[in-house]
């Protein structure tokens, strides 16, 4: 059975790029039919609280990602991981650092192990030699190998390395004699801890090995060990760090497949050495891709909204939001946008997610979000768009069937629940379209207009002229239906020899301040026509 968790640190805000990884962690479980764990990494007491913890739960509950068992909570196993960092130092896979204050705690690091070549994760590259500076010492302890070589340019550039990382090595003096050739002494250096130093030197040659593994979205991903170090797993005051902490749990919880973040690779190659360590087999690993902005960058909240709570905030659905993210660097195979729970489920699978980085985009989000508010039913988005204005400040104020009819024309206009600000003039007839020296603001009772918008319509005078006549001519009607309106536009068109529908862009401007908006005609119908007089004489009478 496949296992895959998702191990989150919880010390605030949820970021899309870690509920994106959440998303296709379940989704990759559910496709396969295995499990989906929730592991909380708490160990950092102090930003590990019950409330970013809630946090966490309550934008999972909210997008429906559902887990398996119980939550695993890192913190409690705690003495388990201290046991593990001492097994490994019994077992010689770890070890103290050397402190001259003897009476001083001392944290146990992980020795990257000298005979890597026995991990099938481990080969041999090619065989390396390099020039040092003989003005810089060349050191050789448990710790590992500490030199300085030259570069094209002659600089010295200081080296440090585990002793694995320079298998067969041999040190070189100025008139090129072997002076050290360390396979003959490391069993004294593993052992008895024993230390060399050397100057003058000009020139090492070692064995070069890397680790490797298959990452399932990026490919095969390799380090050398020449560039790596031994490193701390159980700090000083016996508190364990992630590394030891993230394995070990990987290992108590069975996981068999790892999806995260590409942030998170370096600590995979350290990880793949504790986990053969700890004789578990190695699990599959799968790196995301980053979120980026329209520059390239890592998405931030520079950028906008970046938390899951913001979207929840502004209105989002949460179906909208689960599938935008699960299409952010992954496809079905086709050009399909919307799908369906059970749709993303099926076709799910980890070798068609983009190694790329997936850029955010803001506007395809509030289309998606706009294909699922116009699903909805109507007493749903009626609730949605009620509750929204009245958190706006001015939604009470107005009358329900008015809201209501509105809302029902609205409904799919509207791509986020928050453009119920756009409504307003349905329900005020107070604007600085109107009464230049006017304030607007979201909760106030008027609505606003765009003055280049408005500028660039009414420069031209036959436009002026045609609307002052359409209000005189629809003054002399006595309907008051969506049939008279068209009829009274039309013949104003006719009037001032313009042609179909050319008179709607400065109709709309004049009656709602926007150039953009429902029907016109249906627009129309819910003000009325004493309301259309009225604002097409305050709007004349202001210019």
């Amino acid at each position: 059975m496949n296992i895959v968790r998702f191990a989150p640190s919880p010390t605030g805000n949820v970021h899309i790029g870690n509920i994106r990884t959440v998303i296709f962690d379940w989704l990759f479980a559910r496709n396969t039919k295995g499990k989906f764990l929730l592991r909380i990494e708490d160990t950092d007491k102090e930003r590990s609280t019950k409330e970013a913890v809630d946090k966490l739960l309550e934008c999972m509950e909210w997008l429906g990602l559902d887990y398996d068992d119980e939550i695993f909570y890192q913190s409690s196993q705690e003495e388990a991981h201290r046991n593990a960092a001492r097994r490994l130092l019994k077992e010689k896979r770890a070890y103290y650092p050397n402190i001259e204050n003897l009476d001083l705690p001392k944290p146990i690091i992980f020795r990257i192990p000298w005979n890597s070549e026995k991990c099938s994760n481990v080969r041999i590259v090619e065989n390396v030699e390099l020039n040092i500076s003989p003005d810089k010492l060349f050191a050789i302890s448990q710790d590992g190998v500490k030199f300085s070589h030259l570069n094209e340019k002659g600089k010295a550039i200081e080296n440090f390395s585990t002793l694995a990382g320079c298998r067969k090595l041999k040190l070189f003096g100025s008139d090129d004699n072997l002076i050290f050739e360390l396979e003959n002494h490391i069993k004294e250096i593993l052992n008895d801890n024993k230390s060399f130093t050397f100057s003058g030197c000009k020139k090492i040659t070692y064995e070069r090995r890397e680790v490797f593994f298959n990452d399932i979205i990026k490919g095969e991903l390799s380090k050398p060990l020449d560039s790596m170090k031994d490193f701390v797993i159980l700090r000083s005051d016996e508190t364990p760090v992630f590394h030891l902490a993230n394995v070990c749990d990987d290992i108590t919880q069975k996981v068999t497949h790892i999806i995260r973040g590409d942030e998170h690779v370096e600590n995979t190659y350290k990880h793949i050495f504790l986990f053969d360590a700890m004789n578990y087999p190695i699990p599959k690993y799968a790196h995301m891709p980053m979120i980026v902005n329209q520059s390239g960058k890592p998405y931030s909240k520079r950028d906008g909204d970046a938390f899951v709570g913001d979207f929840k905030e502004k209105g989002y659905l949460p179906d909208a939001l689960f599938n935008y993210l699960s299409l952010l660097g992954w496809s079905p195979g086709d050009n399909r946008e919307k799908m369906t729970r059970k749709e993303m489920i099926d076709f799910f699978s980890l070798d068609r997610v983009k190694s790329s980085p997936a850029q955010f985009d803001i506007v395809k989000l509030q289309n998606m979000n706009s294909l699922y508010m116009a699903e909805l039913e109507d007493s749903r988005f009626l609730e949605m768009a009620s509750k929204e204005a009245s958190k706006q400040g001015w939604g009470d104020s107005v009358d329900k069937g008015l809201f209501e009819k509105a809302a029902m024309l609205m409904k799919t206009r509207t791509k986020i629940i928050s453009q119920v600000s756009d409504w307003k003039y349905f329900f005020f007839d107070n604007s600085p379209l109107f009464d230049k020296g006017a304030e607007y603001s979201l909760s106030s009772n008027s609505f606003p207009y765009d003055d280049k918008a408005l500028k660039k319509v009414f420069k031209d005078e036959t436009f002026v002229k045609a609307i002052a006549s359409f209000k005189n001519n629809l003054e002399k009607q006595q309907l008051n239906s969506s049939e008279c309106f068209e009829t009274v536009i039309r013949n104003t068109e006719k009037q001032y020899s313009l042609s179909e529908g050319k008179l709607n862009q400065p109709l709309r401007m004049a009656l709602t301040g926007s150039t953009s908006g429902a029907n016109l005609v249906d627009t129309m119908s819910i003000l009325g026509r004493e309301r259309i007089c009225t604002r097409i004489e305050k709007l004349l009478a202001s210019s």
